[in-house]
């Protein structure tokens, strides 16, 4: 409201206080009669009503409060008891806020964003992975007790790559679960676990452990853990066909293992697989060495770096530069693919391969012209 200035009309009659103006606010100046308001002269304030304003304000601002203090309350603690219990399996590496949306999706909380910032707020965490029982509609205080604790049933999940050798793999399951390297390359070189491909009598299970991703339990034995991987591997070899490995090929099923484990150490890419097994079984045929590097890697017990004329030349049946047929075992755990190709390759006259583009692919020929000429271009390109 804008000011007003009401006055007389003859400021001159002898008041006192004619040159004189007094203030009001609004509400005063409705407060005077009509005979309070004549002859006087007055500055009318406008109507103060910030107070007002900042007092609305203030009591918007507290019922928000409450409402937002009894809605996170019930998210902490859920009005009731809590539900039923389910068993809920933590992965090895989740997140906060991942482990946080889990249990929110399965209804052991309320609201992820609530108990991820609970988490943090108590400094909790890492949580061990493993299986834990846990009530549906719980408070986060006690779901977060019991993640504390740890898991009822601890486990790892252990992941071995295609190619690995059987003391890579050891490492591996070493470094990820609670049975030992040294515990698990013994335990697949004594003889305590059979699978159904390998040799009779054989005690050396290298290339019969099946590269795959594994739920080790904590209470799991090294022999337990042979017996998981060598499982897995008989169960794929089985789908694939090999108890027809003879019928198919000429060659028994250990042997056909053998031959995928030398494919998955040469191929780069799935369409080159099939090509490397029937050159291998071409060479085989034929008398021939079969000349793959990975085999006299394999021989020293190392991978990559430049092979000399000494390496070459390594005293191991494994080095097929110099002896003929099949190394004696395996040299590497063959995924699927690969399985699948030694069992069934393609068909064509090559003995040679040798690697033609940066994307790993080979290029093959029948004859030794054709393959000193691609030597030659992969020289070229910086290939070889």
């Amino acid at each position: 409201m804008n000011d007003r200035r009401v006055f007389d009309d003859d400021p001159g009659d002898g008041d006192a206080d004619a040159d004189e103006w007094d203030e009001l606010d609004a509400d005063e100046w409705d407060e005077l009669d009509d005979d309070e308001r004549v002859g006087q002269r007055y500055l009318l304030r406008p109507r103060r009503r910030w107070p007002r304003v900042v007092a609305l304000v203030l009591a918007v601002v507290l019922v928000a409060g409450v409402v937002v203090g009894v809605w996170v309350q019930r998210q902490l603690d859920p009005p009731g008891s809590a539900g039923e219990v389910v068993v809920v399996e933590i992965v090895e590496g989740s997140s906060t806020s991942q482990i946080a949306e889990q249990l929110a999706d399965l209804g052991v909380v309320s609201n992820a964003l609530v108990f991820r910032a609970y988490l943090r707020v108590n400094d909790v965490g890492p949580v061990g992975a493993g299986t834990y029982e846990l009530a549906l509609d719980d408070s986060m205080a006690h779901v977060t007790q019991v993640l504390e604790a740890g898991p009822q049933r601890a486990y790892s999940m252990v992941t071995i790559p295609e190619g690995l050798t059987l003391a890579e793999i050891a490492a591996r399951v070493g470094e990820s679960s609670a049975v030992s390297a040294e515990a698990l390359s013994a335990a697949a070189t004594s003889g305590q676990v059979v699978t159904r491909y390998g040799p009779a009598g054989a005690t050396n299970l290298e290339g019969l452990l099946a590269p795959e991703t594994y739920r080790v339990e904590a209470t799991a034995t090294a022999a337990d853990v042979v017996a998981q991987l060598a499982g897995q591997q008989d169960l794929v070899a089985q789908e694939v066909g090999y108890d027809d490995a003879e019928a198919l090929t000429g060659y028994s099923a250990y042997e056909v293992l053998t031959i995928a484990s030398l494919i998955e150490a040469e191929a780069k890419v799935d369409g080159d697989r099939a090509k490397i097994a029937r050159v291998i079984y071409n060479r085989l045929d034929r008398g021939m060495t079969l000349g793959i590097d990975a085999t006299v890697y394999y021989a020293l017990g190392r991978r990559g770096g430049e092979l000399t004329a000494t390496d070459l030349e390594v005293d191991s049946p494994y080095n097929t530069r110099r002896f003929g047929g099949l190394p004696p075992t395996p040299i590497g755990a063959p995924g699927r693919a690969s399985l699948e190709a030694a069992l069934r390759p393609a068909d064509g006259e090559w003995i040679y391969y040798v690697l033609a583009d940066e994307d790993g692919t080979h290029a093959f020929s029948e004859t030794a012209e054709q393959f000193n000429q691609d030597v030659a271009e992969a020289r070229a390109k910086g290939l070889l």
